[in-house]
């Protein structure tokens, strides 16, 4: 794929990479905290995230895991929670250029906070 907007960044393929994966991983978190979420919808959300962050450029491979436990079971009354950066796992595979990398944002008990990285799969 040519990207129209390579003139625009002054960088290594591999540091594009790294790039891409932190705004994808970002506005995934940013744009579903907070969402509406229960027993019944966690499954349909997890692919509904897949999806859509697939349709952005140099994504290979996305897998979004939400902790049912944390999501719990419905109740009666307040059918819901709200989903948490502490419900999600996310791996995303970015290919730029011959560079490819893991992103992942998942929760770190020890910093009590949904840490967002990467690891270089290929540079």
């Amino acid at each position: 794929m040519v990207d129209p907007a390579t003139s625009y960044f002054s960088c290594s393929e591999k540091e594009r990479a790294i790039f891409e994966a932190g705004v994808k991983l970002g506005s995934i978190y940013h744009q579903y905290t907070g969402i509406p979420i229960n027993d019944s919808n966690v499954e349909f959300l997890e692919r509904a995230i897949e999806k859509a962050v697939s349709a952005q450029p140099f994504v290979t491979k996305v897998k979004v895991s939400i902790d049912r436990r944390k999501v719990g079971r419905s109740r009666p009354a307040y059918k819901y929670k709200t989903l948490l950066g502490d419900m999600m796992d996310v791996k995303i595979n970015i290919r730029y250029g011959k560079a490819l990398v893991e992103g992942r944002m998942a929760w770190v008990s020890s910093m009590k906070y949904p840490l967002m990285r990467f690891k270089v799969l290929k540079e």
